[in-house]
C-alpha cells in the first residue's frame, strides 16, 4: 500500500495547484480519467496474487472515492471564485449615465409600403394579407394560367412539391378575397413574393402591393384615376400617367403604366433613358373567366387589377440604383431614411 500513499501525497500536491477551470480539466484528465494514474491502477491487478485481489480491489477503489471527493471540492471553490470575478467584471454603476443611443427608424421599403398602402386606404382599399406558400390553383390556375399556359414561363418559380411553392405574385389574394367576399370588393394585398431571379434590379424575394376592385361598371378608366391619384402623391403633383397595351392572362385588356418622369420633367434624362417616361406597374380589367372560378357572375360585375413592385417605387423615388443595397444592413444608407 505504500505506492497508494505515494500517488495520494501528489494528488494532494498537484490539485492545490490547480488555480481554474482549465487546468482542473487537465488535471482531471491526468489523474481520473480513463488513461489517468488512478485509474490505471486497477492494470496492476494483474500482478496481484489471487487471494489478494478483493482487497487491492477495495484499496483501489477507496482511492478513487477519496480522489474524487477532493476533486469535487477543489471544482467548488474554482467555480465560486470564478463567478465572483465575472459579478465583478460584469457589475453595472447604477449612477452612470446612460449612454446616448440615436433613435431608430424605419427600413426604406417598410416607409415606401406604408406610404402606399396610405394612399390608397385614403380611397376605401381595405387591406388582406395571404400566404406565402400558396399551391397552383391559387397562384395559377384560377388566375387562368393552366397548366400547358406558356405565361407560366414568364415566371421562374420555387416549387416545393408537384402543387406547394413560394408564390410568385400577390395576386393570389385576389382569389382569396373573391372567395371569401362578394361584391363590392376593394382590396389591397401587400406582401413578399418569390422568383428566381437576381439582378441590380431584381431580387430572388421582393415584395408587391397587388390591388383590386370589383364593383358594377368598372372599367379601365377608373384603373386610371387611381393610378393617377397614387403617382401624384407618391412621386409629386405634376406626375402624369399613361397606358400602354400589354399581357396578363388575368386581365384583359392588359397595361403597362409609366409615369412621366419626376427628375426631368418629361424632357429626357438618364432615370427615364431619353424617353421622358418611367415604367412602374402593370394591369388591367379582370379577365371575365377569373371572375367566373370565383362564382361572380362577369355579365353583372366588372373589376379592375393592378400590381407594383414595392422595391421598384423605393428605388425610383429614393434614386437607390442597386436592389441590393436594401439587404446589406448598411447603417450610413438606412440612416438615410426618416419616416
Amino acid at each position: 500500500m505504500k505506492d497508494f500513499s505515494e500517488i495520494k501525497e501528489q494528488y494532494k500536491q498537484k490539485i492545490e495547484d490547480v488555480l481554474d477551470s482549465e487546468q482542473l480539466s487537465e488535471f482531471w484528465q491526468k489523474y481520473l480519467g480513463k488513461t489517468g494514474v488512478i485509474s490505471g491502477l486497477m492494470k496492476e491487478m494483474k500482478s496481484v496474487p489471487p487471494e489478494e485481489k478483493p482487497s487491492f480491489g477495495k484499496a483501489v477503489n477507496d482511492v478513487r472515492v477519496w480522489a474524487q471527493e477532493l476533486y469535487q471540492t477543489k471544482q467548488a471553490e474554482i467555480k465560486e471564485r470564478e463567478l465572483e470575478r465575472r459579478y465583478e467584471k460584469e457589475a453595472v454603476d447604477v449612477t452612470m449615465p446612460a449612454l446616448r443611443r440615436a433613435p431608430a427608424n424605419l427600413h426604406p421599403i417598410s416607409i415606401i409600403r406604408q406610404e402606399m398602402i396610405d394612399v390608397f386606404a385614403g380611397m376605401g382599399f381595405e387591406v388582406y394579407e395571404g400566404p406565402e406558400i400558396e399551391d397552383d390553383d391559387h397562384n395559377f390556375t384560377r388566375l387562368n394560367v393552366l397548366k400547358d399556359h406558356p405565361s407560366r414561363d414568364m415566371q421562374d418559380t420555387f416549387w416545393l412539391t408537384e402543387d406547394l411553392l413560394l408564390r410568385t405574385h400577390t395576386s393570389p389574394g385576389q382569389i382569396r378575397t373573391m372567395d371569401r367576399e362578394k361584391p363590392p370588393i376593394k382590396v389591397l394585398v401587400p406582401g413578399k413574393v418569390f422568383r428566381s431571379d437576381s439582378d441590380a434590379t431584381h431580387s430572388p424575394m421582393f415584395s408587391q402591393l397587388e390591388g383590386l376592385v370589383v364593383d358594377k361598371g368598372i372599367t379601365l378608366c377608373d384603373l386610371q384615376g387611381m393610378l393617377d391619384q397614387f403617382v401624384r402623391q407618391i412621386f409629386g403633383e405634376s406626375t402624369k400617367t399613361r397606358l400602354r397595351p400589354s399581357y396578363f392572362p388575368f386581365t384583359e385588356p392588359s397595361v403597362e403604366v409609366d409615369v412621366s418622369c419626376f427628375e426631368c420633367g418629361g424632357k429626357g434624362c438618364s432615370l427615364c433613358k431619353g424617353t421622358g417616361w418611367i415604367e412602374v406597374l402593370g394591369g388591367g380589367v379582370v379577365n371575365n373567366k377569373v371572375l367566373e372560378n370565383c362564382g361572380i357572375d362577369p355579365e353583372e360585375y366588372s373589376g379592375i387589377a393592378f400590381g407594383i413592385g414595392i422595391e421598384r417605387i423605393t428605388m425610383l423615388k429614393y434614386g437607390i440604383p442597386h436592389m441590393g443595397k436594401f439587404f446589406e444592413n448598411n447603417r450610413d444608407f438606412l440612416e438615410q431614411f426618416k419616416a
